[in-house]
């Protein structure tokens, strides 16, 4: 999970990594939204028998390409730690993020899936804090494990608000 680098040397940390299937449930969104332009521009094409528009198939193809590479090494750097006072969620490849959500900070957790989502059997905890930047989210759980880290996330929550 680290490099070895600054801010993100934690490799003593038990991380847990999201499910797999959000690779399936990102890769269906990018093939809709990329797929329609490309299905457009080939139709356009063939019709319209001008050799420009294809430029617009050959554009959505490769991002297609890029997305269908990028999108797993995305998901494979998802992922989050759970420590005494804090819940920490780190992402990205080129541009790293780890948000430390302290737990006396947290108003409320959410568990949110939509259609795809639910068809993947995954869920996205989303934590509010009161400072927004600080707000965090971990998409791509089992639901099991998405309403076991809400129950406990609110949990220590209030242990910790009730602390203060």
């Amino acid at each position: 999970m680290s490099d070895g680098v600054g801010p993100f040397e934690l490799a003593d940390l038990p991380w847990t990594r999201v499910s797999a299937r959000l690779v399936t449930a990102r890769l269906l969104m990018a093939g809709v939204v990329l797929g329609v332009p490309a299905v457009a521009g080939a139709v356009a094409g063939l019709v319209l028998a001008l050799p420009w528009v294809w430029v617009v198939t050959g554009v959505a193809v490769a991002l297609m390409g890029w997305v269908v590479w990028l999108v797993p090494r995305q998901v494979r750097a998802l992922g989050y730690a759970e420590r005494d006072d804090d819940l920490l969620v780190v992402r990205g490849i080129m541009f790293r993020r780890l948000v430390v959500v302290p737990y006396g900070r947290l108003q409320y957790v959410d568990v949110q899936a939509g259609p795809v989502a639910r068809w993947l059997g995954i869920a996205r905890v989303q934590l509010h804090t009161a400072a927004p930047a600080t707000d965090g989210s971990i998409p791509g759980l089992a639901p099991d494990e998405a309403a076991r880290l809400r129950d406990r996330l609110a949990s220590r929550g209030e242990a910790k608000l009730a602390g203060l």
